[in-house]
């Protein structure tokens, strides 16, 4: 009788996910608030309250932010990794000031003391590497120049949690300073020493691992995923941790495979995972946060815009691209989670939970918003600020013929020479490139 309530429970999720990623599908949107959603609805205090199959969907949840992560680390190589350390890492410095910061300043402001502080600025440091990489297909933008500005800032946040969790693990375990300095040594040295075997010997183990069999590739890769995240966890390292070291272990047609095999189990049990997260969140808990948390999405939205448009200047991105860049890293979703979701089992602070599903239920939706809206909003407020003219607010800078507002020049107006040079701001035609998403000066 107890299994067959529990196949009953199981079932309904797993058909009620297929449904709300249909209707997520069809509206062109990410299904993880949807899912966030089902759980709270299938939680304690929520209109269906799961009983039998609760354990097993914990099981499923911890086995779905392995496969996120090994899915992640699948996308990239070691030598990709140390190559966006050497160039990139400046903008992986202003998106730790300009996000993980206010949400550590949040947390204090709320009086949850210095634990929860570090946890919430992980909770809003972090973008979504899925809804980011939908987001990118779905609009088109995977050829253009600003994406693989995007691509080096979610890499570098990604090689952060590498050290991050680990420290995180420690906090909340509540582990004095000495056990706690212990930890992130070991979990830097299995870090370092994965990627050190990953860039030495990456070939040699994609040969080991990889065969023509889809069966045998999947369950040597499945099999040892899990392996080294238990060990991972043993040693007090993050399995999230050691699985996406294991994908990055693996490159070639090795990673390729595997990345097609393991795509519908994860996106199974990253489905089950967000549910699993809504279970432990009461949704009366929600409302007394929901403004707090507003607030705080607003700020970092605007955070992250300024973050991506800093970065795409760095690398020489048009203004355009510049505004499409910000504008995408706008979205949280699962690492948000997966860091909420340790505290919210640790116990630290019984509204942290309920805060971060609201922040990231509010920035999954505005996420796609922005990086749509964001480019033309931006191109228009530009126009107008070099619409001043040099007199009246507008700082002046030499031209190439003449002298141009300073607003025009940062614009990527390109300067024209007139008839006849005289000095003065008479002496130039301002000629503005076109408006459109996919123009050519921003694309590859």
């Amino acid at each position: 009788m107890h299994s067959a309530v529990f196949l009953i429970e199981f079932g309904a999720i797993i058909l009620g996910l297929g449904l709300l990623g249909r209707l997520a599908g069809r509206f062109s949107f990410s299904p993880i608030p949807l899912y966030l959603l089902a759980g709270l609805a299938f939680g304690k205090g929520g209109l269906l309250p799961l009983g039998a199959s609760e354990e097993f969907v914990a099981i499923g949840a911890e086995i779905g932010v392995i496969l996120l992560l090994l899915m992640l680390g699948l996308e990239y190589t070691a030598s990709d990794l140390v190559s966006n350390l050497k160039t990139q890492y400046p903008a992986g410095l202003v998106d730790f000031a300009f996000n993980a910061l206010p949400g550590a300043a949040a947390a204090l402001l709320m009086g949850w003391g210095p634990v929860a502080a570090v946890v919430l600025a992980g909770v809003t440091w972090i973008s979504s590497s899925g809804v980011i990489a939908k987001v990118l297909g779905d609009l088109g933008r995977l050829g253009n120049r600003e994406t693989p500005v995007i691509l080096s800032i979610l890499v570098l946040e990604d090689l952060a949690m590498a050290v991050y969790l680990p420290i995180i693990t420690a906090l909340l375990a509540g582990v004095g300073l000495a056990a706690g300095s212990a930890t992130l040594a070991i979990a830097l040295g299995v870090a370092g020493a994965v990627l050190f075997v990953a860039v030495r010997y990456g070939r040699l183990i994609s040969r080991f691992v990889s065969s023509d069999d889809p069966e045998k590739l999947l369950l040597v890769v499945l099999g040892l995923t899990l392996l080294v995240a238990g060990v991972a966890q043993q040693l007090q390292v993050s399995a999230a941790v050691g699985a996406f070291l294991v994908g990055i272990a693996l490159s070639g047609e090795v990673a390729e495979g595997a990345h097609t095999l393991l795509s519908p189990l994860r996106d199974l049990f990253a489905a089950v995972f967000f549910v699993f997260f809504g279970l432990h969140t009461d949704p009366a808990s929600i409302p007394p946060v929901l403004l707090p948390a507003f607030a705080l999405a607003v700020v970092t939205a605007l955070t992250k815009i300024a973050t991506g448009h800093w970065a795409a200047r760095r690398a020489g991105i048009g203004v355009k691209g510049r505004w499409r860049a910000g504008g995408t890293l706008v979205a949280r979703g699962e690492f948000s989670i997966v860091i909420a979701g340790l505290a919210v089992t640790a116990g630290v602070q019984p509204q942290l939970g309920p805060f971060a599903t609201a922040y990231v239920l509010i920035l999954v939706v505005i996420g796609p918003l922005t990086a749509r809206y964001t480019e033309p909003v931006g191109t228009y407020l530009t126009r107008r600020r070099a619409a001043v003219p040099p007199g009246k607010g507008g700082d002046t800078v030499p031209g190439a013929a003449g002298v141009l507002s300073g607003a025009e020049a940062v614009a990527g107006a390109e300067v024209v020479p007139g008839p006849e040079v005289v000095p003065g701001p008479e002496a130039v035609a301002v000629r503005v490139p076109e408006t459109g998403p996919e123009s050519a000066p921003d694309r590859v």
